[in-house]
């Protein structure tokens, strides 16, 4: 469990990592306060980037609540150790915190949805909080009144120095509440990829990205080798 609560950061937080660009691509700071947003399908890379991005604040002095449903505790700390991202001292200084819907194994936790996790203890202790994917958690077939709760519940975690980043799925999601969180969020990154010369190319779409503090670029194109992390592939960034 973190020591001390979050403090207050006016001017944004810095994700800058040595051996890639992608925070002078795309705004160098992450605002405060704000909702950030990964959206992609399957095999898209959303969980890659948002990888990235928890690594990078974490190397810049940020507290971490990362929650995810997709892997187990054990195997989200692997990934990332897979691809160049050390995790395990941040963990053991408390700068931190990974909770998994299925456990540090495999060990699922039925029944748990958006609502319990931001009543989480922790969330109130993190300068960020990670869901990936979120859409898992959401709930679906939501009335219009319904949806704007959703929403305001989201806000609340955001007003009190804190930033959310969700990544999700729009194959998952309800498209009325999809389009709501759309259009209410800070950030807003879409994944593309697509076949060119018989090699999959990936890109970051900077769909939106409010309170930059650097120059925010387009499209950023991206891959990542194996314990090398993250890399912008020059040849793809506009």
């Amino acid at each position: 469990m973190f020591d001390e609560p979050p403090k207050p950061v006016e001017d944004g937080y810095e994700f800058t990592l040595e051996q890639d660009s992608l925070s002078n691509a795309m705004g160098a700071r992450l605002p405060n306060r704000s909702l950030w947003m990964i959206q992609g399908e399957v095999g898209s890379g959303k969980s890659l980037v948002s990888q990235r991005l928890v690594y990078g604040l974490l190397e810049n002095g940020s507290k971490l609540l990362v929650v995810t449903t997709e892997l187990t505790t054990r195997g989200w700390i692997e990934q990332m150790e897979s691809v160049g991202y050390p995790v395990t001292e941040y963990i053991a200084n408390g700068m931190l915190l990974v909770f998994s819907q299925f456990g540090v194994i495999a060990e699922s936790k039925e029944g748990v949805d958006m609502f319990d996790v931001l009543e989480s203890e922790a969330i109130g202790k993190a300068d960020v909080v990670v869901i990936d994917s979120a859409s898992a958690l959401l709930p679906t077939g939501l009335e219009t009144s319904e949806q704007m709760s959703v929403l305001q519940r989201l806000r609340r975690v955001c007003s009190e120095s804190r930033s959310l980043l969700l990544t999700v799925d729009p194959t998952e999601m309800d498209e009325k509440l999809l389009h709501k969180l759309r259009t209410s969020c800070e950030v807003l990154l879409d994944m593309r990829a697509g076949f060119v010369g018989g090699e999959i190319k990936r890109t970051i779409v900077v769909t939106r990205f409010l309170r930059a503090a650097g120059p925010v670029q387009a499209s950023v194109g991206w891959r990542v080798e194996p314990y090398m992390g993250f890399i912008v592939d020059i040849t793809a960034v506009s």
